[in-house]
């Protein structure tokens, strides 16, 4: 297996990736989606043209493009022909309601957008609302009356300039490339400014660690507007691999049928998917020897869940991961030290490094906890237009003139040089005047025979100023009482780290990316059951 290494080019940006695997592979399929397949060579024409369709409508060096759509050929065409147009851009999930959509329109103040004909209901009424958008960009049919509800003067295309070749690359790597929206933990959409470079790197370090071959074929179930389905594509594109992209993971019967029908070597994926996969009796009986390597990223695997992804896939190599959306990637667990260090998120990933801080800044030595910082190229360069919030993320580091991020994640690190998360610093809960990591509870939880998934959240308590709340969901065919889940945490944890009330959810919110939303678990609600440990 050979990888590819990017031309030596004057200027290299992200994009060449897509450039230089159409020169030396042009016609290998590069993507596969609901049944169609588009090559190397084919994707690099028609992003061109896409890319000077928006040069010819005013897009300019600069401007920011939103990409509103699914996981399709046309999407990942898009995100290609943003660059090429000298432009940035920010993909949004399908998923995302009018509000929001307008939202984002107006915070990056958007001249374009590309959108599916079938998302009109949504795209239209947050059109309206833009005084920036200048051009919409719709994949599929669309009437004229629909057309109607669009912002005057804003111009309505079905994007095709054929044969047309790529505008002028005027930007240099240090320029903005991307905007990446995250909620965060109080749900106030932020966009993550990256530039080629910190993408770039960030492509190179994981598909690097990875060992991703030319001959391999990676199955993205995860949207590309989370960031990790995204770089799916990119660093697919970098080593001349093959994407095979579904919607969704929402059926995973059929993913686990086009896994064997286009020979998938590679699955990247996050909790919710290996859990869904456990519970599927067909996943046991499917052929995965094809499968050679496995990455979980979103959320940290639990010691459970590792050992039920290491009997669904006993012939790949098992990568447990841990990022943020504002430095990519952090930390990666070596397959081979899966079995001595299982709760362990792993090494800093190539050209990073990483250490642990209190509160005033000072590093820790090794089994302490703190704050986890990151140093490299991979890390944003602020959230956009939001001065404050990247103040405090980004800091002044040991280094005259460099900035290191401030993750916001309490962590602990071994003599070893091993990570091991313990919480987001906003998630502690204070009760009875202990501090409470709801990763520590939600890992004993998880270790109940019985017990598919628990997320755990702090309360307002008049006596215990938080009281610890449980949501458990349960293996099929399991029976618990939420008194039974209680004793058993009383033999697993402190008695101040057991949860109050115990709370038996049919499943748990999630956002679009898989992660567990603990925000629409702290929204107001009806009253929960009141419960004290038996």
């Amino acid at each position: 297996m050979s990888t590819i290494a990017l031309r030596d080019r004057a200027t290299p940006l992200l994009h060449a990736y897509l450039s230089a695997s159409a020169e030396r592979w042009g016609d290998k399929v590069a993507i596969v989606c609901d049944g169609q397949r588009a090559t190397f060579a084919e994707l690099d024409r028609r992003a061109n043209e896409m890319a000077a369709f928006f040069e010819r409508s005013g897009v300019k060096r600069g401007d920011r493009v939103l990409i509103f759509a699914e996981n399709t050929i046309h999407s990942v065409v898009a995100f290609w022909a943003v660059q090429r147009a000298n432009a940035v851009v920010s993909v949004v999930s399908p998923l995302t309601k009018a509000d929001k959509l307008a939202y984002l329109l107006n915070d990056c103040r958007a001249v374009a957008l590309v959108a599916e004909a079938h998302l009109r209901r949504v795209f239209q009424p947050a059109a309206q609302t833009s005084a920036h958008l200048r051009l919409v960009v719709v994949d599929g049919e669309i009437d004229d009356s629909a057309l109607e509800l669009l912002p005057q003067g804003t111009r309505y295309a079905d994007a095709r300039l054929v044969g047309a070749p790529a505008p002028v690359n005027r930007c240099i790597e240090s320029d903005l490339c991307a905007i990446i929206y995250t909620s965060g933990s109080t749900g106030e959409p932020k966009g993550v400014m990256h530039t080629h470079r910190s993408m770039m790197t960030a492509a190179t370090s994981v598909s690097t660690y990875l060992e991703m071959a030319e001959d391999d074929v990676v199955l993205c179930a995860l949207p590309l507007s989370f960031d990790y389905g995204l770089y799916q594509v990119i660093m697919s594109a970098r080593v001349g691999a093959r994407v095979v992209l579904t919607q969704s993971f929402a059926y995973p019967a059929q993913v686990l049928a086009l896994m064997v029908q286009e020979h998938v070597t590679a699955l990247p994926g996050v909790p919710t998917m290996f859990a869904m996969l456990a519970e599927m009796k067909a996943a046991s009986s499917t052929d995965s020897s094809h499968i050679r390597f496995v990455t979980n990223t979103a959320a940290v695997l639990h010691e459970k869940q590792i050992r039920a992804v290491q009997r669904m896939f006993p012939h790949a190599r098992i990568y447990s991961m841990y990022g943020l959306t504002e430095c990519q990637r952090c930390t990666y667990l070596p397959p081979e030290d899966l079995d001595r260090k299982p709760t362990s998120v792993g090494v800093a990933i190539p050209n990073t490094e990483m250490w642990i801080i209190d509160d005033a800044g000072r590093p820790l030595p090794a089994g302490e906890v703190g704050q986890l910082v990151i140093r490299g190229p991979t890390l944003m360069r602020g959230y956009w237009e939001k001065p404050e919030a990247s103040a405090k993320r980004l800091r002044p580091g040991p280094w005259p003139g460099e900035m290191i991020l401030h993750t916001g994640d309490l962590c602990r690190m071994d003599a070893d040089g091993y990570l091991y998360f313990v919480g987001r610093t906003d998630d502690i809960i204070k009760s009875r005047g202990e501090k409470v990591a709801p990763k520590e509870v939600e890992g004993a939880l998880m270790n109940i025979p019985g017990v598919r998934e628990a997320a755990v959240i702090g309360v307002p308590d008049e006596l215990l100023g938080e009281a610890i709340h449980a949501f458990v969901t349960l293996d099929a065919g399991a029976s618990l009482s939420p008194q039974q889940i209680q004793r058993e945490c009383q033999s697993r944890l402190e008695s101040f780290k057991v949860p109050k009330v115990v709370e038996l959810v049919s499943e748990l919110p999630r956002t679009t990316s898989g992660k567990i939303s603990k925000r629409e678990l702290r929204a107001p609600r009806g009253p929960a059951p009141q419960q004290e440990p038996q």
